[in-house]
């Protein structure tokens, strides 16, 4: 295959879109490092950096990431989602690997909607028979 592919991942209503080239490791998200991204978030940094570390490439190749829209653990989701497509892309065997290790399935959790005339999405007004 290509190169380099850009591959979109996705979780909740976050979207990413990631870059992998060969390199040094060097892992750019919103033009920021990876440490300044997710400060204070080590959780966080090692969901990214997931799909690297399965292939045991962590300093193989070097990710550009754009990612926008949920909160941090989204996007974090969907950057591994599309670092883990992107490396798929490279190769059968890491095809596999990506596959058996969950990363290629986009997590189709989603937060539910507000019924209308109710105050949440589950909760209901109280019930009142007078």
């Amino acid at each position: 295959m290509a190169e380099t592919k850009i591959t979109t991942g996705r979780r909740k209503t976050s979207v990413a879109q990631a870059e992998v080239i060969k390199g040094a490791g060097k892992i750019t998200i919103n033009q920021k490092p990876l440490n300044d991204y997710f400060r204070g978030c080590p959780r966080y940094q090692d969901t990214v950096m997931e799909p690297l570390t399965e292939l045991k490439a962590e300093k193989a190749y070097d990710v550009t990431v754009k990612v926008q829209g949920g909160g941090i653990a989204s996007q974090a989701g969907a950057v591994r989602h599309a670092i883990a497509r992107s490396l798929a892309l490279m190769g059968e065997e890491n095809h596999k690997i990506m596959k058996k290790a969950g990363f290629l399935t986009r997590d189709p959790r989603m937060v539910e909607r507000k019924k209308p005339g109710q105050p949440k999405a589950r909760r209901r007004f109280q019930f009142s028979k007078r």
